[in-house]
């Protein structure tokens, strides 16, 4: 799975996503309306494509990118034991987030056959969450 394939099957697959790009890197947003205020703009996936926010992952290698999924606290703790990680640049092994674990992030470096449907499945929970999300202050407003 490349990155224009994940983009493509975000962007194909669930509705009311908009994509920022910055530096290469791109940032998937639930924005139905498409009128989200900067401060509420927060992505529920990313894919970074270089070293541009941390380098545990080595995103300079040739062709590595890495994407990050922000999960619900339960679907967090359902794959990801307090085990120690010894490295983040394994690719196609899903990995807490090397900086936003304790936001309930995980991440895959260049998502193959053993982790893609993992990744799809992954992808469509976050997006179901940043959707709740965003209803729930629809509603509260």
């Amino acid at each position: 799975m490349d990155v224009d394939e994940l983009t493509r099957h975000i962007t194909d697959t669930f509705a009311g996503v908009r994509v920022a790009e910055h530096q290469g890197d791109l940032f998937f947003l639930y924005d139905p309306d498409g009128d989200l205020p900067p401060q509420r703009q927060l992505p529920f996936v990313t894919i970074v494509t270089g070293d541009h926010y941390d380098t545990a992952s080595d995103l300079g290698r040739d062709g590595a990118y890495r994407v990050n999924i922000g999960l619900t606290k339960a679907g967090y703790a359902e794959l990801i034991t307090k085990s120690t990680v010894d490295s983040y640049t394994a690719r196609d092994t899903l990995l807490p987030h090397p900086e936003y674990a304790g936001q309930h992030w995980v991440c895959v470096v260049n998502p193959g056959l053993r982790t893609a449907d993992t990744v799809r499945k992954l992808v469509a929970d976050a997006y179901e969450f940043a959707a709740r999300k965003h209803d729930n202050r629809t509603v509260t407003r």
